[in-house]
């Protein structure tokens, strides 16, 4: 009765090294989103310019990751995952590499956005191991354990990188600091080349061309829309024209992928109960995770003794603030099969949305000390860290097998749209005190950052109502 042993090994080793492999691509992501954290105040300074304008590289990279998602997601879909993850791992590297040597704002600003073909990784990777899985009977709970594994990665290099810059900022030259990034992301090309075995496509039909266009027209415009009140102020007509129009041009989208077979983006399945739920709470999660990452950073660093407010840390203690955030992301990660199983799929949703939505509300109060800062960033952290991890299993659970890499993928286009114009709305909200012209004295008003704070509380606290009024999902498949 043991000769079926090898059989029933042979997957769960091959699984176990392509998650091998794949952690070491979320660990070079994880080196990507915690580097820069700690040093945006002396990226300002390098590149002249205020604490304010460092959030619109945060929104650029957001605007170019959510148009490249759908697209990356869907063709992930119809030539293979491991194809365009080595794609999207070029782009980044490019990226990367422009920050190191850029001259100015806008070349720094044009390397930013490219860089951020990363947000694809994480979602390719979850359709890497969903098709990995079918045909064992529990693809949902070896997808939920894996991506758990991958977020911890990406965690614990959050650590490693905002750690190391923190320490490296005043020993060497600001190229040499920003060229160790793009070393790690070359790296991480070559071991994804050689460790990620290759795939083909499952889906069926063509590229929808159309579409991508429609949604860039669309999205473009809402953003343009937003870079307007910031220039032109809001008594404006012209930015609000802007966004109107963005949000008008979302009809002829919809209705243009709800008339095809093989559409881009799958209107009809992202309006099942399945998906819907999942696709809106990625978008009110990224406000938090991705857009107030900047206005974090610099809340940090300001000192309190010249303006009234602030933490007055340097670079390496604020390594050390978001060294132990992470570790509660990773918390979050690492507990979800638990309060999956303890709670349900949509109960471990709700509590964590709850959970982020504290966080950030704690902030309106506490705000005056490190002590309070840690506080505040562990709750948010725990929740943030179950999401980051849940949310592409959950897509991929409702999704057929065709489309798999759109479900997962969608999480994070709607997560960084999300970001994308809490980022921009954040750098009005920071620079409203007037114009900031003086890069040195450019610190924004305390009443911004109580705006961020409060806007990232009740986009969590919504999610968290949306996902508790949906109907409950099958919590049974999602537990095996």
């Amino acid at each position: 009765m043991t000769a079926p042993h090898p059989m029933t090994s042979t997957p769960a080793r091959s699984l176990a090294a392509i998650v091998g492999f794949l952690v070491v691509v979320e660990l070079a992501s994880g080196i990507l989103q915690g580097y820069y954290t700690p040093i945006f105040s002396d990226i300002a300074d390098h590149l002249d310019i205020a604490d304010a304008d460092v959030n619109w590289f945060e929104a650029a990279q957001l605007i170019v990751s959510a148009l490249l998602v759908p697209p990356l997601a869907r063709l992930g879909d119809l030539v293979g995952h491991r194809k365009v993850l080595l794609l999207s791992t070029a782009v980044t590297a490019v990226g990367s590499w422009v920050l190191a040597f850029a001259p100015s704002f806008s070349t720094f600003l044009v390397g930013w956005a490219l860089q951020g073909a990363y947000v694809v990784w994480l979602p390719l990777e979850v359709a890497i191991i969903h098709r990995r899985t079918a045909g064992t009977g529990r693809q949902a709970l070896l997808t939920r354990r894996a991506a758990a594994v991958l977020v911890g990665a990406l965690e614990l290099a959050v650590i490693i990188g905002a750690l190391t810059s923190g320490a490296l900022v005043e020993a060497t030259s600001m190229t040499v600091l920003l060229a160790l990034p793009a070393v790690a992301v070359t790296l991480c090309l070559v071991v994804v080349w050689f460790g990620v075995e290759d795939d083909s496509g499952v889906a069926t039909g063509g590229f929808d061309w159309t579409g991508l266009a429609l949604v860039s027209v669309a999205i473009g415009l809402v953003m343009g829309g937003l870079v307007a009140v910031r220039v032109a102020g809001p008594g404006s007509a012209l930015p609000w024209l802007l966004i109107v129009a963005g949000v008008a041009a979302t009809v002829p989208f919809v209705r243009h992928e709800r008339g095809l077979d093989d559409p881009m983006v799958d209107v009809r399945l992202l309006a099942t109960p399945g998906q819907w739920p999942v696709q809106l709470t990625a978008f009110l999660f990224g406000m938090s995770v991705l857009g107030a990452q900047i206005p974090l950073s610099t809340f940090a660093r300001t000192d309190p003794d010249t303006v009234g407010y602030g933490l007055g840390a340097d670079a390496s203690f604020v390594s050390t603030l978001i060294g132990v955030y992470v570790v509660f992301l990773a918390v979050g990660a690492f507990t979800l099969p638990l309060t999956t199983r303890l709670l349900g799929a949509r109960g471990a949703l709700v509590g964590s949305s709850l959970f982020v939505a504290l966080g950030y509300a704690l902030w309106l109060p506490f705000h005056d000390s490190t002590g309070q800062a840690l506080l505040n960033m562990a709750v948010a952290g725990v929740g943030s860290g179950a999401l980051v991890a849940a949310l592409p299993a959950a897509a991929a659970a409702a999704a057929p097998p065709e489309r798999t890499g759109f479900a997962t993928g969608m999480t994070n286009a709607t997560k960084t749209v999300g970001g994308a114009i809490a980022s921009s709305v954040f750098a009005i909200a920071l620079a409203s005190a007037g114009a900031i012209d003086d890069p040195v004295e450019g610190h924004a008003p305390l009443s911004g950052y109580l705006t961020v704070w409060s806007v990232c509380a009740a986009a969590a606290l919504l999610a968290a109502v949306v996902l508790a009024l949906t109907p409950r999902p099958a919590d049974a498949e999602a537990r095996r």
